[in-house]
């Protein structure tokens, strides 16, 4: 039989934790819930009223964030046997009754990881919070650039599930522990090239307050995004093996640079002498910007088909061929 774990990050959710613990059904072996300092004590409401035995409550005696919180549960979780870790919210937005689907792909040995796509259907983006709905689009696009899991959607996603081989992989300690933890988990899992699939999912919104701050996240998302990207392509494209798309990013990058500067230096050339540009100089200027532009976008060919497609989960993997 399957030990599969769930871990609850709570903070602000004493609303919520009783009816998310009891929707979990009898396919989960135990239940974690880690009170992140939470001030209204939500830990403590488990304790006292929850009588269901799979659960456990551990606390934080200072916030460490919504990572901080769920890296802790992932630990206890292997140290305790755990086969698979379903990390579920406590705001009552992810329907603990979808947890089978986030199980199954990792189950029949087809991913690594499992993780939810709220963008799937058209009816639940039409529910979705616009600013929500804007927010993710964005961070989707960083999201795939920063990971190279560019067929996955919804980055931001916390309703996921993790093989314990898979854990063990990423390096637990090294992945962000605010806001940023979910996309920092795809990068860590592109680095140990584990097999990610999303699962179509319906969120519910109900007017919970987020103490996600927005103007922080815009601009520090897409510096850690950008982080990530660089160490991505050096990891994956010059450190771990080499291939025809380790030239063509320098090589396009470089070419582009030398022909958008040839064409600046001969515009402001011609401004001076009132001559303006010479056909020969847009020539130059262009040839080497599309011979540039060209290798760019062999690179992203190349990174496009370059996601893992064999899951490290092999215990999985050989009890599914069976």
């Amino acid at each position: 039989m399957v030990n599969v774990a769930v871990v609850i990050p709570c903070f602000r959710a004493s609303s919520t934790i009783l009816s998310v613990i009891s929707g979990i059904g009898a396919e989960v072996s135990s239940i974690i819930v880690v009170d992140d300092a939470c001030p209204e004590r939500s830990g403590k409401l488990v304790v006292d009223t929850c009588t269901d035995t799979r659960v456990s409550v551990t606390f934080h005696s200072v916030n460490q964030g919504v990572g901080g919180a769920v890296k802790t549960g992932y630990q206890i979780a292997l140290d305790s046997g755990a086969d698979v870790v379903v990390k579920l919210d406590a705001d009552g937005q992810m329907d603990p009754r979808l947890i089978e689907l986030f199980l199954f792909p990792i189950l029949r040995g087809r991913a690594d990881y499992s993780k939810g796509n709220r963008f799937e259907t058209i009816e639940n983006l039409a529910e979705m919070p616009k600013i929500r709905l804007l927010g993710n689009a964005f961070l989707s696009l960083c999201s795939k650039i920063s990971t190279g899991y560019w067929r996955l959607n919804d980055p931001t996603n916390g309703y996921t599930a993790i093989s314990s081989d898979a854990l063990r992989l990423i390096g637990l300690s090294k992945v962000d522990s605010g806001y940023f933890f979910e996309s920092d988990m795809l990068f860590r899992l592109s680095l140990a090239r584990c097999v990610v699939e999303d699962v179509s999912m319906l969120s519910r919104y109900r007017g919970e307050h987020s103490s996600l701050n927005i103007p922080k996240t815009i601009f520090e998302f897409p510096l850690k995004h950008l982080r990530n990207f660089l160490k991505r392509i050096f990891y994956q494209y010059y450190l771990r093996e080499w291939s025809i798309a380790s030239f063509e990013l320098p090589l396009g990058i470089l070419l582009a640079m030398f022909g958008l500067s040839i064409g600046f230096s001969s515009f402001l050339s011609g401004l001076d002498s009132g001559l303006g540009i010479t056909p020969g100089q847009a020539t130059v200027s262009s040839l080497f910007l599309l011979l540039g532009v060209q290798f760019l976008l062999g690179f992203l060919s190349f990174d496009l088909n370059a996601s893992p497609d064999f899951p490290k989960t092999a215990r999985f993997r050989r009890s599914s061929d069976d």
